[in-house]
């Protein structure tokens, strides 16, 4: 039994949609999702690499940072001692800010590498004079940090404040002479704590 014209034609077509059918679901749309995938794992490592660049640029202008602040850095307890009570002094008087008590005291520790050494500032005035004194201890080329900090208002209104910090510096060790120097207390200032309070 032959099939006419149109009946071949009809199953031509029929074979060829079914087969453009099989062939969307085995080979296209597998394709399509593998190629997907393969487009989000590029964005996927192409940041990784993005990062990766980015840490090696941080990390050489890191290292170059400390290498300077190494070398223009503070070498020893006394040049430290005396940098940061200058720079204290210069920043209370940026703020208008008056300090009652600044005392180093140099903590014990090893004999080699960075050494830490603690001040006590007690000072007193206006809210924005005690906030301008800490955006520039916060912000200094120097290697100091706020360890602690109490604030108190010596006013019902609150404009006059009182603060305490307790700041912290390093300095490069000297070596075996720097560990005697330090066993011997420095005589401690004395403090108007009871005025602040």
């Amino acid at each position: 039994m032959g099939l006419s014209k149109r009946e071949r034609t009809i199953v031509l077509i029929t074979i060829i949609v079914v087969g453009a059918l099989v062939a969307d679901k085995l080979v296209r749309a597998p394709l399509a999702n593998r190629l997907g995938q393969l487009k989000s794992e590029r964005q996927e490592l192409t940041d990784q690499v993005a990062k990766a660049k980015n840490l090696f640029e941080r990390k050489n202008q890191q290292e170059r940072k400390w290498k300077t602040s190494l070398s223009e850095g503070l070498q020893s307890d006394a040049e430290a001692e005396g940098r940061v009570a200058k720079a204290l002094d210069k920043w209370a008087e940026d703020a208008r800010l008056t300090l009652t008590s600044v005392r180093p005291d140099r903590l014990a520790g090893g004999d080699k590498g960075l050494k830490e050494i603690l001040f006590v500032v007690a000072g007193k005035g206006s809210l924005d004079a005690v906030a301008w004194f800490l955006y520039q201890v916060e912000t200094s080329e120097l290697p100091i940090k706020v360890k602690y900090m109490q604030l108190g208002s010596t006013s019902e209104a609150g404009s006059n404040m009182s603060m305490e910090l307790r700041l912290s510096t390093l300095y490069l060790a000297a070596g075996e002479k720097s560990s005697q120097k330090q066993s011997q207390p420095k005589p401690k200032e004395t403090n108007n704590e009871e005025q602040l309070l």
